[in-house]
């Protein structure tokens, strides 16, 4: 659904994906990757070809996002999912 934020999360490598577009998976032009110094951690940008924001990609992520948020998000380490 557009203008809803898609989260989904993978256990075994404690990473989370915030999905920005109404897309399942959007095409990534490019990414940026923060300064981990300045964030305290992993989070890397990705950007559509007009150079929008479509996703942020959140490393170590059970120690960077709220538990609520890694809860509700859909899970993509369990078979099925």
């Amino acid at each position: 659904m557009e203008g809803e934020v898609r989260v989904t999360y993978d256990a075994q490598t404690n990473a989370a994906y915030l999905y920005l577009t109404g897309d399942a998976r959007p095409k990534s032009a490019r990414m940026y990757p923060c300064d981990p110094v300045d964030v305290r951690g992993v989070i890397n940008l990705d950007f559509d070809d007009d150079d929008r924001p479509i996703g942020i990609e959140v490393l170590d992520a059970s120690s960077r996002l709220p538990r609520r948020l890694i809860e509700a998000a859909e899970r993509i380490d369990v078979e099925g999912a």
